[in-house]
């Protein structure tokens, strides 16, 4: 996987690249899908979501730019994969999400596997974590139609926000907080499962 999915493609950070070798991603996933665990592509993990493919969690990582220590902002915990990466390459990770059996689960799964430095919730990511606050980055891990006020508030100066945005055309979006605002460009369109909850009350 790491090496012919991320690293053959353009995956270059070594502590993404080490990270991603490093967790077990078949952990993450239910049984039935043991055997594709490690394929490039997403999966399902019941209730409606499912876990990325590698190589999105490598990018977003990657794009996130995090050098430990580090403070991260994960809305959409889901299985706990992409929270389990960050922990890998050094980083305090808090981690909110809406569907509260899956984020049983998931903290389950990252206690089993030793992960201390996540800290988990079931709540509606909307609002972030402000008494966490500031994060030198802030992942979302499903598509808002557009970005939450409140999370771009709790980015540190020079942190980035990373999130597909949009309903049916989708981009994946890097934000990054300057001194004097934010400077946004889009990295490539994907496909995410929608972000519900306040986001879609707004």
């Amino acid at each position: 996987m790491v090496t012919t999915q991320l690293a053959g493609r353009d995956i270059v950070d070594e502590r993404v690249l080490d990270a991603m070798g490093a967790v077990p991603r078949h952990r993450f996933v239910p049984e039935s899908e043991r055997s594709a665990a490690y394929e490039d592509h997403p999966l399902p993990i019941g209730l409606g979501q499912t876990i990325s493919q590698p190589y999105i969690v490598a990018i977003m990582s990657q794009l996130a730019e995090v050098e430990p220590p580090c403070k991260v902002l994960e809305v959409g915990t889901g299985s706990g994969y992409q929270a389990a990466v960050l922990a890998e390459m050094g980083c305090e990770v808090w981690s909110i999400e809406i569907v509260e059996e899956l984020a049983a689960r998931a903290a389950v799964t990252l206690d089993r596997l030793g992960y201390g430095r996540i800290h988990t919730r079931a709540g509606d990511g909307y609002r972030g974590w402000p008494d966490q606050a500031p994060f030198d980055a802030v992942l979302i891990t499903a598509a808002p139609p557009r970005i939450p006020e409140p999370l771009l508030s709790q980015l540190r100066v020079g942190g980035r926000l990373v999130a597909p945005v949009g309903d049916w055309h989708q981009e994946l979006v890097v934000i990054t907080r300057t001194p004097t605002g934010f400077e946004r460009r889009n990295a490539f369109p994907v496909r995410f499962v929608p972000m519900t909850g306040e986001v879609r009350e707004r």
